[in-house]
């Protein structure tokens, strides 16, 4: 059965890696244009004076703090919009998502072969965030496998969710505003650009509740303070992913289109 699973996955990964191959290049530099502006204008710009008026917990400056969150946004982007919009695309306009539902495979196997692709073009536009910052920093933590780890993570989980928004959306303005309403505000609250540890209760409570907060944590860790790394930011997105793949299995089964 686990085979058959695999197999099936495989099979509907490779005919989006078919499609994707074609366009490397531009998947890779989609996700760069806001991490670069943020790291203009926070980590160069603002960066200065924060670097004046106080030490960041991690990392010799405030640039060298928010680059691990800008390998984690630039992932979550792209795992998330490459994901909804190419389902979307397939199904509202294109009109090949009937060909893939009449295909006799299990539900679970579209929704993990819909997300590994996500999990690519993730890793595809993170992958040059990072060559950024470790030419900013030299630091060579940031390709540590907890670093790695994490970032397969967040691609996974928002990759599920872009698998799951995909089927849900009628429309390409509904897309805009899933990306309005949760991916801009998780951009700027998942602790990119700050300490959680600083917050006061309430609002630590909300940040942590999103999956972002426990990627940027991690990352940040592992590129500068393995010891202090945050275990349990592991088993957090693993099941946040795990649960989004039942969910979208779910969703692909009882699918109207």
């Amino acid at each position: 059965m686990f085979k058959t699973l695999w197999q099936d996955t495989l099979t509907i990964f490779w005919g989006d890696w078919l499609e994707l191959r074609s366009r490397l290049t531009q998947v890779a530099a989609t996700g760069l244009i806001s991490p670069l502006i943020y790291i203009l204008a926070f980590g160069l710009g603002l960066g200065s004076a924060f670097d004046r008026a106080m030490s960041p917990p991690m990392g010799d400056n405030y640039l060298e703090f928010i680059l691990p969150g800008m390998v984690a946004l630039s992932s979550m982007t792209i795992s998330f919009g490459g994901t909804t919009f190419s389902i979307c695309g397939d199904r509202l306009y294109s009109k090949t998502f009937e060909e893939l539902m009449i295909m006799p495979i299990n539900p679970l196997a579209l929704h993990l072969g819909k997300m590994l692709a996500g999990v690519v073009r993730g890793l595809m536009t993170s992958g040059s965030v990072l060559v950024i910052a470790i030419l900013f920093t030299q630091e060579w933590n940031f390709l540590h496998p907890l670093f790695l780890l994490m970032l397969v993570l967040n691609c996974a989980v928002f990759a599920g969710v872009g698998v799951i928004a995909g089927l849900s959306v009628q429309s390409l303005e509904s897309v805009g505003l899933l990306n309005n309403f949760l991916i801009v505000p998780m951009s700027f609250l998942g602790a990119t650009f700050f300490d959680p540890a600083t917050l006061p209760l309430a609002l630590k409570v909300v940040v942590y509740c999103l999956p972002l907060t426990y990627t940027t944590t991690a990352l940040r860790a592992a590129a500068y303070a393995p010891t202090q790394f945050p275990w349990y930011a592991i088993p957090v997105l693993l099941i946040c992913a795990i649960s989004l793949s039942f969910l979208g299995a779910r969703k692909f089964a009882t699918q109207q289109d």
